[in-house]
């Protein structure tokens, strides 16, 4: 069976990270795969070369680079003709329910990664305006896939069809992200944070959505309770809110405090590097793979009420709600408490990553629904065809 994902890139994302895990896992002997990306040069492009997918680049060169892109794609689905179109992302979505009437025969599957935002503040009109065309458009996909139960509700909400969606969370690669004392050792050391420091994280871009002040605000009341206490942030921006950021944490006299990382490929170190991981979105979340990635690291989580951050984490890790410094201050405090007496359990942390969001779970229930919804081309499946 031929299946193609389109994604708009291959560069670090939550979505773009979940389709290369889910295309490298997908069975070769039932699924010839596809991956086509507009732009070039995403990092996670290394990941899926020397392998059985085919990667097509469509060579995008900016946002009102229409016209040679769609003959691109057109060309190359029409050279695939494949059975499945599998859609990640909004952009991706729209185009896919585009091409259902030249490509009759191909199962449209959407994608929903995320959950309810204000896309008109956070990206502006045409992002507004494009999710209501998806909205509205939505009832040509054959299946759609949430990755999350509150990302399934709030697009049922908004016009997406209820019978047509399902639910499948992401998986997380529990053999890549276990404890691994040389990682943590090796990255505290190029950070120049003590064995007997407590670091606290926060994984994610420079963006308002993510609300990196809250994160702040929060560690200038932590700070107070002691010295021996270090916030880092992982992710890259806007220079402009890059620079926002660090005037806030000048203000708040945490200059010596926070460590501004950048973007980092190393991610197994960053998350075995923190002591807690924090996730502060105001909304947008689906299902935040940051958590579940620092949990199977055995590391105790905090996360705003958003998306489905309280069902990953159980009663493993606690809930806050959304932009409530005090509130999450509170709870970083608790924890730490709860470290300094040895009272949390690494192991039980990463059981339940284990055994609710592994990504055989992701790769099991995604190739179930594929295959629900072409099983009529069932018969098309021949070893003359496998692997191309």
């Amino acid at each position: 069976m031929k299946i193609a994902f389109l994604i708009r890139d291959l560069n670090y994302g939550g979505a773009q990270r979940q389709l290369v895990t889910l295309v490298k896992a997908l069975p070769t002997d039932i699924f010839a795969i596809a991956v086509l990306y507009f732009y070039a040069d995403g990092p996670l492009i290394k990941e899926l070369e020397y392998t059985n997918i085919k990667l097509i680049c469509l060579d995008k060169k900016g946002r009102w680079d229409t016209l040679n892109f769609l003959r691109n794609l057109y060309q190359n689905l029409q050279k695939i003709k494949p059975d499945v179109l599998h859609a990640y992302l909004g952009e991706a979505n729209l185009i896919s329910l585009f091409l259902k009437p030249l490509f009759p025969k191909t199962k449209i599957i959407l994608s929903i990664r995320g959950s309810e935002e204000n896309l008109l503040e956070t990206y502006g009109k045409i992002s507004l305006w494009m999710f209501r065309l998806e909205s509205w458009m939505s009832f040509l996909a054959d299946l759609i896939i949430a990755n999350s139960k509150a990302g399934k509700k709030y697009h049922v909400s908004q016009g997406f069809p209820a019978p047509k969606t399902i639910v499948i969370p992401n998986g997380i690669d529990i053999k890549k992200f276990a404890s691994n004392l040389e990682e943590r050792n090796r990255l505290r050391a190029e950070w120049q944070i003590n064995q007997d420091e407590i670091l606290i994280g926060l994984i994610g871009r420079l963006s308002p959505m993510k609300d990196h002040p809250n994160f702040l605000q929060a560690a200038a009341l932590v700070s107070q309770k002691g010295d021996d206490i270090k916030f880092v942030c992982v992710g890259t921006g806007s220079e402009d809110y890059a620079h926002k950021l660090l005037e806030l944490t000048a203000e708040l006299a945490l200059t010596e405090k926070v460590i501004w990382a950048g973007s980092r490929s190393d991610m197994l170190a960053v998350h075995n590097a923190l002591d807690i991981a924090v996730l502060t979105s105001v909304n947008g979340e689906g299902f935040p793979n940051v958590i579940g990635e620092a949990m199977a690291c055995g590391k105790p989580c905090i996360a705003t009420d958003v998306g489905d951050s309280a069902w990953i984490v159980g009663e493993l890790g606690t809930i806050v709600p959304p932009q409530n410094s005090e509130a999450l201050a509170e709870a970083i405090c608790a924890t730490i408490e709860t470290l300094k007496n040895h009272q949390f359990e690494p192991e039980k942390i990463r059981q339940r990553i284990v055994d609710n969001f592994s990504v055989e779970s992701l790769v099991n229930n995604t190739q179930i629904a594929i295959l629900n919804e072409v099983k009529s081309h069932l018969s098309l499946v021949s070893p003359s065809r496998r692997g191309n």
